[in-house]
């Protein structure tokens, strides 16, 4: 069958709404045999990695994949819990959170999963999972706050992949950003402040945000504007001016330029300018993961240490902090707006509506519900 139905689909079904939560991903292990196989599928997405696909067939397998798998095993060890991937484990817990938040709010009628765009579980497992539990429109939130075509792109790449598998298509909505949201800033202030009410401020703030090649951004990408509108407006809610903070971007790949200022060689400097003391904050990471425990809490802390910094701390990401999830929440029902909840209990139907529900069901009844 050229074309996917669902197993346990009846006409006469009663329509919810999906919600998937998305992040990047992480291997199922932290080993080199579990390594390889999701950095292949990472680096040969196309939107990652944009270079004409012969030449980065024979970097990648003749190179990369020989090389890389074994040191970033080593790196993932570090930060591997008896939960397994902190990246995972945080997400899911988003999920829960938001699926009580749902339930408490909407009941029954609308359903939350997450996915991973590389690994497990994937964007087509949660979609699959929705529809098989009745959903007929999915919202799918990845949990970038600023818009990247490598990250938010390429997971509507993945949910475009498959819905041309699928016979029935449901209605379908897509977030593709949020840096600028006053909840989401709020929640980014709110965190430092905290740090800063039981630590202390230091001399200088530094927002780190993953990075991508320059001529991503000369080509159109509008991340790196993004990245620098959420530091402004999370300093302009702490108070502060533009000498106590400043934005770097980390995790480069490869030997061509990315954008800077690289957070390392930021770290690294730092000190000789009179910067002792250090707080970190990566506000374009929905959750801690490799790049913020291992790379951030650990790599960059030795960096600006042995350049003479006296003081370094990083800030949690906002994980599944209370406040982040009621963000999240009010996020998506922000994105429900218009669509009905279970058309057998909505008091918002229209008489037509509510016709054409018992319409359905009658005739399916007649075709003994067959799919």
């Amino acid at each position: 069958m050229k074309y996917r139905s669902q197993d346990a689909f009846t006409h006469a079904q009663v329509d919810k709404i999906g919600i998937v939560i998305s992040n990047l991903g992480t291997p199922e292990a932290p080993t080199k045999q579990a390594l390889r196989p999701y950095l292949k599928q990472f680096l040969s997405d196309p939107r990652v990695v944009e270079v004409p696909k012969a030449i980065w067939w024979f970097v990648l397998n003749g190179i990369i994949l020989n090389i890389r798998p074994k040191r970033s095993a080593q790196a993932y060890k570090t930060v591997w819990t008896e939960d397994g991937s902190p990246l995972l484990t945080h997400t899911k817990h988003q999920a829960q959170g938001l699926e009580k938040r749902c339930r408490e709010h909407f009941g029954e009628d609308v359903l939350v999963d997450y996915a991973m765009r590389y690994g497990r579980p994937s964007v087509s497992d949660a979609v699959e999972r929705l529809l098989a539990q009745g959903a007929r429109k999915i919202l799918l939130l990845p949990l970038y706050p600023q818009y990247c075509a490598s990250t938010t792109g390429s997971t509507f790449d993945a949910l475009a992949e498959d819905f041309t598998k699928r016979r029935w298509l449901p209605d379908l909505r897509f977030i593709s950003h949020y840096h600028d949201r006053a909840d989401y800033i709020d929640c980014i202030a709110n965190k430092i402040k905290a740090h800063w009410d039981e630590n202390g401020r230091a001399d200088k703030l530094l927002f780190s945000y993953h990075g991508i090649p320059k001529r991503y951004l000369l080509n159109g990408d509008p991340y790196h504007c993004e990245c620098h509108k959420t530091s402004r407006l999370i300093a302009a809610k702490l108070g502060i001016s533009a000498d106590e903070y400043m934005t770097s971007f980390q995790s480069r790949f490869g030997r061509e330029e990315w954008l800077k200022p690289y957070t390392d060689e930021t770290l690294k400097k730092l000190p000789s300018e009179g910067i002792k003391s250090l707080q970190v904050v990566c506000p374009g990471f929905s959750s801690d993961c490799l790049e913020t425990i291992e790379e951030i809490g650990e790599e960059n802390r030795e960096y600006f240490e042995q350049a003479g910094g006296e003081r370094y701390e990083y800030i949690e990401c906002l994980n599944s902090d209370d406040a982040h999830l009621d963000m999240l929440f009010c996020l998506i029902k922000d994105n429900l707006v218009g669509w009905h909840v279970n058309a057998q209990i909505s008091n918002n139907l229209s008489k037509g509506e509510k016709e054409d529900y018992q319409q359905r069901n009658a005739l399916a009844k007649s075709l003994g519900a067959t799919k």
